[in-house]
């Protein structure tokens, strides 16, 4: 059996988030049953999805119509209407799917939909306005947090290290990032080792903390 028949996935809200997690999934070969209560934006995505319904997905009753607990997953998309949304995951639960992800707007309502059943809670707005905000800085060309402090970011090589291998530059000892990989132009995209030269105009893949990559951009 194929990936795409033992992963199906129920995305609930076809809104701006809910549609870009839905789209990604079919291309990643899932299928993916989305639904809304808007007719217009069932049938905007109907031919880039699996199967769209129009349907309200507070009730238990409906989503047992849907087959929701056939699904390995499922994703409440629904950001505006706060009471839809925990309906919706409160419902999920009580059918007893345990993988449920869920979009707050503010923290009570992540505090609300945590303790009605969802184990995933994400801030789409926030984490933007954090992407965005890190990528003011004009070297960062690329950024994503994982908690507080730690990141993996794509920037452009400093002059600092321009024209030297990875093991003389040392880079973690002297800056506290680890230099994961290069993508010069007209290449592949390598995978950095000691003996990594670094040249002008190359772009590095980069772990650590938040602060020393922002450190480590501007020297």
């Amino acid at each position: 059996m194929s990936d795409r028949k033992r992963k199906p996935i129920l995305v609930i809200g076809l809104g701006r988030f809910g549609a870009a997690v839905a789209l990604t999934l079919e291309r990643m070969g899932h299928d993916v049953l989305g639904v809304d209560v808007d007719a217009r934006l069932v049938q905007e995505f109907a031919p880039q999805l699996t199967k769209t319904v129009e349907a309200d997905c507070t009730e238990a009753t409906t989503l047992q119509r849907l087959g929701a607990t056939d699904f390995d997953a499922a994703v409440v998309a629904i950001g505006t209407d706060i009471e839809a949304s925990v309906l919706t995951v409160l419902a999920l639960s009580d059918l007893g799917l345990n993988n449920i992800w869920a979009k707050a707007t503010t923290q009570s309502h992540a505090r609300i939909l945590e303790r009605t059943g969802a184990g995933h809670v994400v801030f789409p707005e926030q984490r933007m306005g954090e992407r965005v905000a890190h990528l003011l800085n004009e070297r960062l060309l690329d950024f994503i947090s994982f908690g507080n402090e730690f990141a993996i970011a794509r920037l452009e090589a400093p002059e600092a290290i321009l024209g030297l291998p990875l093991v003389t530059s040392r880079c973690r000892e002297k800056y506290g990032v680890t230099v994961v990989g290069v993508k010069r132009e007209g290449q592949d995209f390598l995978h950095a080792i000691p003996d990594t030269i670094i040249f002008p105009k190359d772009e590095l893949v980069v772990s650590g903390k938040i602060a020393d990559i922002e450190r480590f951009s501007s020297i």
